[in-house]
């Protein structure tokens, strides 16, 4: 079994094992003695818990409409066992060497948080406000997170760094990609949208000549177009867009990306004007739906009837207070006193990073009255 594997079993197992299960397998002194040992030695396979799971819990049952047997079947195989196979790697991907898991149903990704100021600030600072917002708030464009895990005690692994200690489990924006595909419709688009104005050493310094175009690929995507929107649908993205923005600012987060989807609206042939048929792009049984759709989480047709649109705010897991930001924070400032290249979207300060985002989400947004 490899790498990608085993930390895939160790997601699982923390996701759908039962108290019964976690004994099954340790009884008597000689039983757990040995699970200890193969535990400290694994590299891969950490021994994963669940972080606060009655608060994802309460979001998932009683504002999120998903139910516990509904949520863990996502991650059992087709046989009812539970094991890495429910789990799909999707690859390394980003600067911060996160690794990306979905469920076999596509209803979910597991995302590593390798750096501990990531996972530290997620669960040391924001899990609360996040819970009672996401309560509040059930038209936030915030990433639903299901659950966060993280490694119990030390093991080799966890003091090498060869397999992520934490990792967050969200709904997948891009859920009902495969299932429109069956049908034969058109591929879906997609961009991870961050103000593109900031500082990338990877894209400024000599010109991008020193990064390969690989890395370089990697960093933030450009919308050349624009969302057709009526003006309440603006109205309400823009209004969304400045609450979730304002709770992020208020704990010190930059750096956080708008993930764009775009569908091509089905269209009605016997018309002069094509008619979307919005309700169709909605996948049947689709993860934590609550509002009833047309939403940005589930699609929200343009006006003009070409497309349908999904947004979520993804990654907001760097923090301006936190050591490894203020040393990079440090690093720029002094690149700075000779180059003057301004300030990255990682050592911005919060304020600022959210009105250049909120510029960036308005400027791909074009308003047509009725």
């Amino acid at each position: 079994m490899g790498r990608q594997e085993k930390i895939a079993r160790s997601i699982v197992h923390a996701i759908v094992k039962t108290n019964g299960a976690n004994n099954k397998h340790s009884s008597g002194p000689l039983g757990l003695l040995l699970a200890l040992f193969s535990a400290f030695f694994s590299l891969y396979q950490l021994v994963l818990c669940k972080v606060r799971p009655a608060d994802f819990a309460n979001l998932r049952r009683n504002y999120w409409d998903v139910s516990d047997d509904d949520y863990t079947t996502s991650f059992r195989t087709d046989e009812g066992r539970a094991g890495g196979e429910s789990l799909k790697a999707i690859g390394d991907m980003g600067f911060s060497g996160s690794t990306f898991y979905s469920t076999t149903d596509q209803k979910y990704l597991v995302k590593s948080l390798p750096r501990h100021s990531e996972h530290s600030f997620f669960s040391e600072d924001l899990l609360t406000p996040y819970v009672e917002y996401m309560a509040t708030h059930p038209r936030s464009l915030l990433v639903r997170i299901c659950d966060l895990l993280g490694a119990s005690g030390w093991s080799v692994g966890r003091i090498l760094r060869s397999a992520p200690s934490h990792h967050i489990v969200m709904d997948n924006v891009m859920y009902g990609r495969e299932e429109a595909k069956r049908r034969g419709e058109a591929d879906w688009e997609n961009w991870d949208l961050k103000p593109t104005s900031y500082f990338y050493p990877e894209r400024d310094i000599a010109g991008g000549a020193l990064t390969s175009e690989a890395t370089k690929s990697r960093l933030a995507d450009e919308f050349h177009d624009k969302i057709v929107l009526r003006r309440e649908q603006a109205d309400d993205f823009f209004a969304s867009l400045e609450a979730d923005t304002k709770l992020l600012a208020e704990h010190n987060a930059v750096d956080y990306s708008l993930f764009l989807v775009r569908m091509s609206a089905p269209q009605q042939a016997d018309t002069a004007m094509p008619t979307p048929a919005e309700s169709s792009m909605v996948p049947t049984n689709p993860p934590s739906v609550p509002p009833s759709p047309p939403t940005w989480r589930t699609g929200v047709t343009s006006t003009d009837g070409k497309y349908i649109f999904r947004a979520s705010i993804l990654d907001f897991f760097w923090a301006k207070h936190k050591v490894h930001a203020k040393f990079m924070t440090f690093l720029i400032n002094l690149w700075n006193v000779l180059f003057k290249h301004g300030p990255m979207s990682i050592t911005t300060t919060p304020d600022e990073y959210r009105e250049r985002f909120l510029k960036m989400c308005r400027s791909i947004v074009e308003i047509k009255d009725d």
